[in-house]
């Protein structure tokens, strides 16, 4: 089998990050800036709201231990796909959902997934998630990399991380280390 790589946004990419990092079989989560126009950017340029960027994470995962949509149903169950360029106190664009296939094959298998959520009236409102092929990834710096790892008591890691992490925990206990 190998590895695979799957790039989402789902708002703060510490609260993505730390939530797949529960994953048995994800062997790395890097989290960084896709989606938009702006080369290199940082951290504050991306927060301007400004460089069409979305704080993403990059997952690489074992494929004989997690399918494509392993992935993508955490990552649907932890952020909400129904808002746009928001997931709770975290507003702008930068913060949107958003899925960034690797190839055609990815791109076709998250627009399937994404069918099935609506077809299945999954959430409450209609899924506004953006579904664009990768063409940049770049890594945010280091003192972003696990955030919560790094800092589980930060009041916006004990109020925005940690509840999403345990929703991990909880809802997939088979398939946590």
């Amino acid at each position: 089998m190998g590895t695979e790589t799957a790039t989402l946004g789902g708002g703060c990419f510490w609260c993505t990050e730390a939530a797949m990092e529960e994953l048995a079989g994800v062997t790395d989560v890097t989290s960084g800036y896709a989606g938009g126009d702006t080369a290199d950017p940082s951290y504050r340029d991306v927060c301007s709201g400004t460089t069409g960027h979305a704080e993403v994470v990059q997952v690489e995962y074992d494929t004989a231990e997690l399918a494509y949509e392993d992935v993508l149903e955490v990552f649907f169950t932890v952020h909400d796909p129904t808002t746009v360029d928001r997931e709770g106190p975290d507003v702008g664009s930068q913060y949107r959902s958003i899925v960034l296939p690797h190839d055609d094959q990815q791109h076709e298998r998250a627009t399937a997934f994404v069918d099935e959520l609506a077809a299945a009236d999954a959430f409450d409102g209609s899924i506004v998630t953006e579904i664009e092929p990768l063409e940049t990834f770049y890594p945010a710096a280091e003192k972003h990399q696990n955030y919560f790892e790094k800092n589980p008591d930060a009041a916006y890691c004990t109020v925005n991380v940690a509840p999403k992490v345990s929703k991990v925990r909880e809802r997939f206990s088979a398939r946590t280390e």
